[in-house]
């Protein structure tokens, strides 16, 4: 409970942070992609404050070591860059590039009920589903590491 709670209270003090910078406002985030036209640099300074704040953060939880709301860290234990990484990132900056918003700043959208921004949401959430089942797919195509396959037997 309390950890919902504390993800809820996270994503509102996330989605204010949105609004107050303006990056709910695609054509802001475009103005700041659009690097050979009217370059708008704010979003620039959204990310240095944010990497800031979430620098500090992680170095204290860090340096913490237990978790409040949970019985254990679960910090990220792989850290190559393989090709699904690099594709997904491409794809995540054309849409980025293309609409001029990312899922939060989308989801925060949805408020407004504008057409394409319930459209962009509508597709974003399919494709995260296309992206489970393609994931699912792919896990029972392989064995998992270390698994043995069972030979023929003859009969």
């Amino acid at each position: 409970m309390f950890t919902a709670i504390a993800s809820f209270a996270c994503g509102l003090i996330f989605g204010f942070g949105l609004l107050i910078s303006g990056m709910t406002d695609p054509v802001k985030v475009l103005g700041f992609l659009d690097i050979l036209g009217p370059w708008d640099p704010t979003l620039a300074f959204v990310m240095v404050g944010a990497l800031a704040v979430s620098s500090a953060g992680f170095a204290f939880a860090r340096h913490r070591g237990a978790p409040v709301l949970a019985s254990q860290c679960l910090w990220p234990e792989r850290r190559s860059i393989d090709a699904s990484l690099v594709i997904g990132s491409v794809l995540f900056g054309i849409g980025w590039g293309l609409v001029g918003l990312c899922p939060g700043p989308a989801i925060e959208n949805l408020a407004t009920l504008s057409p394409p921004v319930v459209l962009f949401v509508a597709t974003m959430l399919l494709g995260m589903m296309l992206q489970e089942i393609w994931q699912r797919l792919a896990r029972v195509a392989r064995p998992p590491v270390g698994a043995t396959i069972p030979e023929a037997v003859d009969g």
